[in-house]
């Protein structure tokens, strides 16, 4: 009987210890998807503001300027440029071959009110080729980069290769709209509704840190404020210059 009894003892303790551990292998396991979810849910709440991030090359770092508030963004509208004097002023936007869109006319240091131009630097006045090349696609005409350069970019605090880089990375930041791409005719719209369609494809892009100017009745420019770190931000100054017209024209990309 002792024996029997002491046998039922210890597998009384056996399967004590059996429940035990199961118990300690899956209660931790729910405890901490409870505690992922609670860490996740603020994340996915639509009360949290979305940060805007670069579409291309998010982890890369933007020289920081000095010297002045924020920077617009110029994006000139080339057939209209071309359609006026440009095609006798720069051969490498208006030449026979060419199909360019929006091109960035420069990358502009401003002022709350005002800007500033032509700034004293120790820098080259004459832009490399070497370094021309690197934005040369969406600024054509080593002309027109030097000129924004001894303009502009002397104005930004910045040595001459980190300015083209912070222009070049405003540039890609920027997502150009389904009705400015592959325009093979002309077209009308309104600013705001370019306006609209910046706003669409840009997460973050405020109606206050975006004007679109215009040439008499043609697009001019698309004009985007950005702060020195390249986040969008309100410009009243700028938008407060925008086309006031109720339509305009988009005259084609060359064919």
């Amino acid at each position: 009987m002792r024996f029997h009894a002491g046998f039922l003892a210890l597998g009384a303790m056996t399967i004590a210890a059996l429940v035990y551990g199961l118990a300690g292998e899956y209660g931790p396991a729910d405890s901490t998807t409870d505690a992922v979810v609670s860490v996740q849910k603020p994340v996915a709440a639509p009360s949290e503001p979305k940060s805007v991030k670069p579409r291309v090359g998010t982890d890369a770092k933007v020289p920081q300027g000095t010297g002045f508030d924020f920077y617009v963004l110029s994006l000139s509208w080339s057939p209209t440029f071309c359609q006026s004097n440009g095609a006798s002023r720069n051969r490498e936007q208006c030449g026979q071959d060419k199909r360019f869109g929006l091109i960035v006319h420069g990358l502009w240091p401003q002022y709350e009110r005002g800007f500033p131009e032509s700034c004293p630097t120790d820098q080259p006045q004459q832009v490399p080729r070497s370094l021309g090349r690197q934005v040369i696609d969406v600024m054509p005409g080593m002309g027109l980069i030097g000129h924004e350069w001894r303009k502009h970019g002397t104005c930004s605090g910045l040595d001459m290769a980190d300015y083209f880089s912070v222009l070049r990375q405003a540039y890609d930041n920027v997502r150009i709209p389904d009705v400015l791409r592959g325009t093979r005719h002309q077209t009308r719209t309104s600013p705001q509704a370019l306006e609209d369609a910046f706003m669409a494809d840009n997460p973050g892009l405020s109606r206050s840190a975006v004007a679109v100017t215009c040439d008499n009745q043609r697009l001019d420019e698309v004009r985007i404020c950005f702060s020195k770190s390249l986040e969008f931000r309100a410009c009243p100054e700028v938008d407060a210059r925008a086309c006031r017209r109720s339509e305009l024209t988009i005259p084609p990309l060359p064919q």
